[in-house]
């Protein structure tokens, strides 16, 4: 008979803990691997419920008809600052604020005694001229007549004669002349209007002392206007500039007559940008026969913008302006794509864009940053 073997408690001890360690690691490597099964579970149905759902729309051209409102300046058709030629003082004044004149009307007579003074010493002159340049004349006369007979007269003595004749004759000339200028100078003591129009400024007096400008006044005498006829001008933005037309029609709107609505036709085109304001100066003439307008009123000035060619119009809802960039959302293959464009005119809620874009684009309706490019999103 074989002895019994009997195990240690040590033993049986340790055989008990790493049956119950394997039985423990079980449980916990089952354990993890649901929880791992549902976690992953969870976040594929969290990012399928993420993916947000949009409006789209198909991309099309259209011809966009806008209206630009800016303002504009009503000034004379022509209009003039009235200085004296001379310095003198003013002797009479034939008109006032609000006179109407005629062109070559008398506004202002002028009074400078040391013109007169000129011109009669000029007139003595003249005078005294002529009287020397008749006798070397008459005597030229009789000496080449003499010297028809042969032997009477020398050559050199009739050459000598036609000399002092022709000198005498462009004395005579320069004494005219300096007639003539003073007689003009005297004449600039008249002011007289150089067109029909409106005296708006007076700013002398009888007795006053006036001057060419700078030299005898700082302020003009008269300043004369034709307000029958007022210019319209208007600076046209860079952007809008391809769209005027030499024969458009604006209208336009005053404060002072707001239930009226004035009406004109493109006159002129700048055909350049001022530097400034980078914008294109268009002009419009306006009769001005009723005076209700007056220079220097600012206009309310509406321009119709139609297209010559179809464009690319969108809502504006569909443009997202951000600080980096200016772009609207494509979507391709269930995916959002942003696209860079630039802006156009605006008009009832929709604006043209330009850019890498092409008739049937899917274009997101209601764009934000929100909708991130290349991320997967839901049309409805």
């Amino acid at each position: 008979m074989q002895p019994t073997k009997v195990m240690n408690y040590p033993t049986v001890f340790r055989y008990t803990l790493f049956a119950t360690g394997l039985v423990l690691s079980s449980v916990i490597f089952t354990s993890c691997g649901e929880s791992e099964a549902k976690s992953e579970h969870k976040e594929k149905t969290a990012s399928a419920s993420t993916i947000p759902t949009i409006e789209s729309f198909s991309l099309t051209k259209e011809k966009m008809t806008a209206s630009l409102q800016l303002p504009g300046e009503l000034t004379a058709k022509q209009d003039v600052e009235l200085y004296a030629k001379v310095n003198s003082f003013v002797r009479q004044m034939t008109v006032d604020v609000g006179s109407e004149v005629r062109a070559g009307q008398l506004l202002a007579s002028l009074d400078a005694p040391e013109i007169t003074a000129q011109l009669t010493a000029a007139s003595s002159r003249l005078k005294s001229q002529e009287a020397i340049y008749i006798a070397s004349k008459a005597n030229y006369d009789r000496l080449y007549h003499t010297s028809q007979t042969p032997g009477t007269i020398s050559p050199n003595e009739l050459d000598q004669a036609l000399a002092r004749k022709n000198a005498d004759f462009a004395l005579l000339e320069a004494a005219k002349a300096n007639y003539k200028e003073i007689a003009d100078t005297k004449n600039y003591l008249e002011v007289r209007a150089p067109f029909d129009g409106t005296i708006s400024v007076r700013n002398i007096s009888l007795g006053a002392y006036v001057g060419p400008s700078g030299k005898g006044s700082d302020k003009p005498m008269f300043f004369l206007q034709n307000q029958k006829v007022l210019r319209l001008a208007v600076a046209i933005p860079e952007i809008y500039t391809a769209y005027l037309s030499p024969q458009s029609t604006i209208t336009f709107r005053v404060r002072s007559r707001p239930n009226e609505l004035f009406k004109a036709q493109i006159k002129r085109v700048a055909g350049a940008l001022d530097t400034k304001l980078r914008a294109e100066r268009i002009e419009m003439d306006i009769d001005n026969s009723s005076k209700k307008l007056l220079p220097g009123m600012i206009a309310e000035v509406k321009l119709n913008m139609p297209s010559q060619v179809p464009t690319f119009v969108v809502p504006k809802s569909a443009v997202v302006n951000s600080p980096e960039r200016v772009f609207v959302i494509r979507i391709v293959n269930g995916n959002a794509e942003w696209v860079d464009v630039e802006k156009g005119r605006e008009a009832d809620g929709k604006i043209e864009i330009f850019g890498d874009l092409k008739e049937g684009d899917n274009l997101v309706t209601t764009a934000s940053e929100e909708v991130r490019n290349g991320f997967p999103v839901k049309v409805k």
